[in-house]
């Protein structure tokens, strides 16, 4: 008997000595990185004007994905942050669950799932995000083709288009600048390929900081996070539109099938559609999916609407169905 007490006294000791658990956080996205569209900025107002905890999360798109299919039969995140067709296979997967929040019947169609599967809250137009002093005096390249110069060689980076959204759609905007399309990467493949005389950058993750300490001073990326560097960083730094052209692509949200804080998750996307959460975005230099009118002095920190006359928008169900097609290519013929 006195064994047993003493078992329990240790017992009750060691509960009580132990460290308490952390708290868990009131919502999880998948894909929310803090250096990407000023997601930093928009998770704190989340949690100073819901309550509510939402933790940074460096994923890709495509790392998203896996993780969300890997955890399919025990859900762990709540959102999906991810490039829009990847929020397409996610819904083909059986990963997300309709829901249309606030504002969801303002947004264009086309740049949402009609049942509310997933959803635009901002997009953004790919070009070169260029750290100017990190050239070390040569000129700010001004098209796609520029970057094949032996002048460019080891200052070029893009992310692993076979991964990351971002990477993808950069791909997307060579091929169609170059006079390719939607299934047929032949052009892409082939810049891909004379690029690697260039010895690129090729990283997974987003590069913002790289960038701007000068490690990439070229990258494919897209204008809001050229445009925060030209307004909050120091140095010297550009956004350019390539001459050849571009595309514009949104980045949608989608609710986790079977969210463990679903309410919360609801709530927040609530949040992202608001007039606050869309004026938010358009802060961080992004186009927002509801028809929200920009800050003036915004505004006039964009490239003008004769460039922006170069970027287009694709068919982006297409863009998803030929991702994967693209991928095994640049895999096989590229890296």
């Amino acid at each position: 008997m006195l064994t047993i007490l003493r078992g329990a006294v240790i017992g009750l000791a060691f509960l009580f000595s132990a460290p308490a658990p952390a708290a868990a956080a009131d919502a999880i996205c998948y894909n929310c990185p803090p250096q990407w569209a000023d997601w930093a900025s928009m998770l704190k107002a989340i949690k100073a004007d819901l309550g509510i905890d939402m933790p940074h999360d460096n994923k890709n798109s495509g790392q998203a994905i896996a993780q969300l299919i890997a955890e399919k039969a025990n859900p762990v995140a709540d959102i999906a942050y991810l490039g829009v067709t990847f929020g397409i296979k996610a819904k083909a997967e059986g990963l997300t669950e309709p829901f249309k929040p606030q504002g969801f019947d303002q947004i264009p169609e086309g740049l949402k799932d009609p049942e509310g599967h997933w959803f635009t809250i901002h997009s953004g137009t790919m070009g070169l995000f260029v750290n100017v002093e990190a050239l070390g005096g040569k000129p700010v390249p001004q098209c796609w083709a520029d970057l094949l110069k032996p002048d460019y060689k080891g200052l070029v980076g893009y992310l692993d288009p076979s991964s990351a959204f971002v990477g993808y759609v950069g791909a997307v905007a060579v091929n169609e600048a170059l006079g390719g399309r939607l299934g047929d990467f032949d052009k892409a493949i082939g810049y891909f390929k004379e690029l690697q005389k260039n010895a690129p950058i090729v990283p997974k993750q987003t590069s913002y900081a790289r960038v701007v300490s000068g490690e990439i001073p070229i990258l494919f990326d897209y204008d809001f996070n050229a445009y925060r560097a030209q307004n909050t960083e120091k140095g010297k730094f550009a956004f350019v539109l390539p001459c050849e052209g571009s595309v514009v692509v949104p980045y949608v949200v989608g609710l986790v099938k079977g969210a463990p804080n679903s309410a919360n998750a609801k709530k927040v996307l609530d949040y992202l559609l608001s007039d606050k959460g869309q004026a938010l975005w358009a802060n961080a230099y992004l186009k927002p999916a509801r028809p929200v009118k920009l800050d003036e002095a915004v505004a006039k920190k964009f490239l003008p609407d004769a460039d922006y006359a170069r970027a287009k928008p694709v068919d982006y169900a297409e863009m998803e169905k030929v991702q994967k097609g693209f991928s095994d290519r640049y895999l096989a013929e590229v890296r």
